[in-house]
């Protein structure tokens, strides 16, 4: 049987239905070949978390594949009509644009035109024991694309990548899959940002390593740097990670995360530190909502 979200709502092209009913076309080139591209945000009081920001990456990457969006007014409505049929004040929602259906072939001209699909569904947060406690993260073989591939800042339906490296995380019993670039140098999680703290100063690796530029990672250092916390984006060595005394994660569902494990070894003391606590309280209050 296929499992589908509890009481999730669908927006495609135009009309919201429930999440059982919600189907799109099996010539569809987002279902064919990954053709489209996509952001997932949250909300906040009934409000999507940084819709703007969201929507003006979806933008990018969409010119980065040669593809049209719909205007922006209208996914901004269709995201309030979903929203507003799942009728909860906490929802995950993903917004995915797609080249559109058409004739099986590569050549995008193929395809008819854009499909808008808005999914919104009850957010789940991941355990509050991984707020409390940490997370475990293990570095994967896998690695992010070198240059000339499909630039890390597009975020596209071709995931495979992430899904595989998530995959093997989970068999290590890791929470995040941890990703490197071509030089082996910590890149980012398969689906997060990562953070590392040595002596105060807080580094994250540089989008030139073929990372996401995520939208949480900008706010949270403009959080740090606005509470005097020295912060650097500069490439992290598998050694100066393991070395680190504080590290965390982030992403727009799960906001600021503690890590306390890298490749089954502790970081720091093995807990959540305390430049990490304090951010996960800036953070919410920037936010408008207590942490977790």
């Amino acid at each position: 049987m296929r499992r589908v979200p509890a009481e999730a709502k669908v927006y495609v092209d135009g009309q919201v239905l429930d999440g059982e009913q919600a189907c799109v076309s099996v010539f569809d080139r987002g279902f064919l070949y990954g053709d489209g591209v996509y952001e997932v945000t949250r909300t906040v009081r009934g409000e999507p978390l940084f819709l703007a920001e969201h929507l003006d990456r979806l933008a990018a990457s969409a010119r980065a594949i040669e593809l049209e969006l719909p205007p922006h007014p209208r996914i901004a409505a269709a995201v309030g009509q979903t929203l507003q049929a799942l009728g909860q004040p906490r929802a995950y929602l993903r917004i995915v644009v797609t080249r559109g259906a058409g004739e099986i072939g590569l050549d995008p001209a193929c395809a008819d035109a854009p499909l808008l699909v808005v999914i919104a569904r009850p957010l789940q947060l991941p355990d509050q024991r991984l707020y409390r406690d940490g997370a475990a993260v293990v570095c994967v073989p896998l690695r992010r694309n070198a240059p000339g591939h499909l630039p890390p800042e597009v975020k596209s339906g071709n995931y495979l990548t992430s899904v595989l490296a998530t995959a093997a995380a989970r068999r290590r019993g890791a929470y995040e899959a941890v990703l490197c670039d071509q030089q082996g140098h910590i890149a980012e999680g398969a689906s997060s940002n990562l953070f590392f703290v040595q002596g105060g100063r807080v580094r994250t690796p540089p989008l030139a390593a073929g990372l996401l530029p995520g939208i949480t990672r900008r706010v949270v250092l403009e959080l740090l740097r606005g509470h005097g916390v020295p912060c650097e984006e500069a490439p992290v060595t598998r050694q100066e990670a393991a070395e680190a005394d504080e590290a965390f994660l982030t992403s727009s569902v799960r906001g600021v995360m503690p890590v306390v494990r890298l490749d089954d070894r502790p970081i720091g003391t093995g807990r959540p530190g305390p430049l990490t606590r304090a951010l996960g309280v800036w953070y919410g209050e920037h936010i408008g909502e207590a942490p977790p």
